[in-house]
């Protein structure tokens, strides 16, 4: 998997667009009428705080308290970068607390407290606590971050929970049991190393014996070698508590036989001969980031049967924290949890673990491009996993309510899983595996409007992105400009200009564009200025020879436009099939509308293979077709002549045979709301539609951009299907992220 870069001006971009920050407010309650603020504030409010009062316990029904987690720090160890401040460390906060809503459903605030005393911090966060239903400690350096997790811990009747230290062990334990079944081993027979006394190694070590390791097998190395008993350089109470009897003094005599490896520390700490001298089927968790203690290839090169973990996406076996805090969290705040304990971490671990050891769903299958099956290259779950959400929570809430921390224990667990199935976004998986497939793919992208600042800067950022190659067309001298003025002169470098005078295949594209339009009123001349003046078509010929896999363009022309022009390389017209969808994502929810692009008044005949195009593309974005024809009328009432074709094509495809759920014709409400169509119950759709087929092409456009405008919606398209190679046609008004979207669009070849 390609390594991604981002560039300083990019991350700066990224985090000034489309508003300063990462996260807003939103109201959940409607406030349009003097009611609805007399109920959310004076006099009803008084209502509940009377209840609150009378009954402490019921914030959790009356508040946001019980979904509500602080993402707290000082600044003092932010990522690697060290001391930055309370202010230096919020923009890694901010990302904090939207890893929580992404991943698990949490809402998470970020509060960056100006002090470096422990006694402050404690007594800043211990008078928040009625506000919050658990705290997320983050990057604070050591050892003050054990005094301060540790004293909240004691003080606050709320989860206190310090990721740096929990997070990483609970996922390094997770793939450690893994790791341990392929090798046939048990945790309490292993000798294991540690390498890194900070933080998260003194957590990953404690849990480990938590889970049945033995304290005299574990041995804890730091800069000045062995933690052992009687040694005074260097210790604190914190590596006290882990020292052993042994004659080991450094890395090197303590890896001769070892099991596991755990590695916190830094790159390069261990050698080729140290793997060799471990035991058979070593375990090595090489866990620094950004670069690890020792890399899989060199690892494996000396020991072809050895485990390896790292920290780095790039590499199998993620160790990423990102699979343990939101659904730790999300599993305490379900049961009002006053504590996150030992046995809630090991039974998230283990929760994970089996997780590895089921079948992979198709749709992270297809995120990475391959069938993931449990193994030494696959024993931790990826983040692209569904099931996470509704696997992982109830193993913690479990957890909880046999230990008696549990303040309001989960009744129903059946009940209580198949709500976490339907609580998160499902489109966010859909458009992180696009992503994952783009990278895997490594298309070579043609970006024909290499003359838009728009379309530079989403070349570089696919290229950068780590999704393939971008190739711009344009003049040289004029796209180095573009780029200075955007600030990114460096990648005049790293992106290749492409246009007619330095390609040496201008007349080979010539003779191929002649070869189909001779007969269509077009001379030699005709040829020329369209294959050598023309982008749009010098880049559909490039795509036409291979020279590239995909295509973008559209951002400067008008869609209609430019399909015309693409029509002279490719068959790219309605009566060859081709077809445009809209995805439009909104609230959770994504519904795909069709024909937004080609047919301007289809009959039932065309209906009928825009239905099949949307369901291919349906299909292509990991979702099962659930297709409608919609129309003003449902199933013949009220009868008219305009709703006559939407009622004629499911004929047509009753007629093919296709493979996918259909019905028609329908108003839009019994289509997609469940209450609606039960009204119907002879409808062969088992759910909501996500597939909307519209009579016209104007009232696709009408439809999604209304839902652009009024609700806020993302819309992804229009998504060109039924053309032979992959080309998608941005619109004229598209952002820098809409022409990206679309270019991972082409190169996961969608449609």
């Amino acid at each position: 998997m390609a390594k991604h870069r981002i560039t300083r001006e990019e991350a700066l971009q990224f985090h000034i667009e489309p508003t300063p920050g990462k996260w807003e407010v939103q109201a959940t309650v409607p406030m349009t009428t003097q009611r609805d603020l007399s109920l959310a504030y004076s006099p009803g409010v008084a209502v509940p705080c009377e209840e609150i009062a009378a009954n402490p316990e019921t914030v959790y029904d009356y508040t946001n308290k019980g979904n509500l987690v602080a993402v707290i720090s000082n600044g003092t160890a932010v990522l690697g970068l060290g001391n930055l401040g309370a202010s230096g460390s919020k923009p890694v906060m901010e990302g904090k607390s939207v890893l929580f809503k992404r991943f698990a459903d949490v809402n998470s605030i970020d509060i960056e407290l100006d002090t470096e005393d422990p006694d402050e911090f404690c007594k800043a966060v211990r008078l928040m606590g009625p506000t919050f239903g658990g705290i997320n400690l983050e990057d604070i350096k050591a050892p003050e971050c054990f005094i301060i997790e540790q004293r909240l811990k004691e003080e606050m009747d709320i989860p206190v929970f310090h990721d740096d230290q929990h997070g990483t062990a609970v996922i390094c334990a997770a793939g450690l049991i893994n790791a341990l079944h392929l090798s046939g081993k048990k945790i309490e027979d292993c000798r294991i190393v540690l390498n890194g006394a900070g933080a998260a190694g003194i957590a990953c070590i404690e849990l480990l014996k938590a889970m049945g390791a033995r304290h005299e097998n574990c041995v804890v190395c730091d800069t000045k070698g062995v933690i052992y008993q009687g040694r005074t350089e260097g210790m604190n109470q914190w590596k006290s508590a882990h020292a052993i009897k042994t004659d080991l003094r450094s890395l090197e005599e303590a890896m001769k036989g070892a099991d596991v490896f755990l590695g916190v520390s830094v790159k390069g700490a261990v050698t080729h001969e140290m793997v060799e001298s471990m035991a058979d089927n070593p375990v090595i968790f090489a866990m620094a980031n950004p670069d690890p203690e020792i890399t899989p290839e060199e690892a494996q090169a000396v020991r072809v049967d050895a485990i390896v973990a790292t920290g780095r996406s790039d590499y199998p076996n993620q160790v990423n924290n990102v699979l343990g805090f939101p659904y730790l969290f999300r599993g305490a705040l379900d049961i009002h949890a006053r504590a996150i304990n030992d046995e809630m971490k090991i039974a998230c671990a283990h929760a994970l673990a089996r997780l590895a050891r089921e079948d992979v769903p198709d749709e992270v299958a297809m995120a990475y491009g391959r069938k993931l099956t449990f193994g030494r290259d696959y024993i931790i779950p990826t983040p692209f996993d569904p099931r996470l959400i509704h696997v992982v929570p109830p193993a913690v809430a479990r957890a909880g309510m046999e230990t008696g921390v549990a303040r309001r224990p989960i009744v129903d667990m059946d009940g209580y899983e198949e709500s976490l199935k339907t609580r998160m976004d499902p489109t966010a998986s859909i458009l992180r595996g696009i992503n994952a497939r783009a990278r895997k793919n490594q298309s070579t992208v043609v970006f024909a409007e290499g003359d838009d600042p728009r379309v530079l800067r989403a070349a570089v950022s696919y290229q950068r992105g780590g999704y393939g190659r971008a190739l711009v067309v344009g003049r040289e001298q004029d796209v180095k400009q573009k780029l200075e003025a955007e600030g990114l002169g460096d990648a005049v470098r790293e992106l290749r200009v492409v246009n007619a005078a330095n390609t040496d295949y201008l007349d080979t594209y010539k003779d191929f564009l002649y070869e189909r339009l001779q007969r269509k009123g077009h001379d030699r001349h005709d040829i020329h200025r369209l294959a050598a003046r023309d982008r749009h078509v010098f880049s559909a010929l490039m795509l036409a020879h291979d020279h590239a896999d995909a295509m973008v363009t559209g951002a400067t022309r008008k869609s209609a436009h430019v399909l015309e022009l693409i029509n002279h390389v490719f068959d790219a017209s309605p009566q060859d099939g081709a077809v445009g969808v809209s995805a439009v994502l909104n609230k959770g929810r994504i519904v795909l509308i069709s024909d937004t692009l080609v047919h301007e008044w289809p009959d039932e005949n065309d209906l009928a293979v825009i239905a099949e195009r949307g369901a291919s593309v349906a299909r292509d974005l990991g979702l099962e077709p659930r297709v409608a024809f919609l129309s003003f009328s449902t199933f013949g009432y009220p009868v008219s002549e305009r709703a006559t074709k939407m009622h004629m094509a499911p004929k047509v495809l009753d007629a093919r045979g296709v493979d996918f759920e259909y019905e028609g014709e329908m108003t839009v409400d019994v289509a997609l709301n469940p209450k609606a169509m039960e009204q119907y119950p002879f409808s062969r759709l088992t759910g909501p539609a996500n597939v909307l087929v519209v009579p016209a092409r104007h009232s696709a456009s009408i439809s999604v951009k209304l839902m652009q405008e009024m609700a806020g919606a993302t819309v992804i398209g229009p998504i060109l299907s039924g053309i032979d190679r992959p080309i998608q046609i941005c619109s004229t008004t598209a952002t820098v992220n809409d022409i990206l979207n679309m270019a991972v669009l082409a190169a996961c070849k969608v449609g």
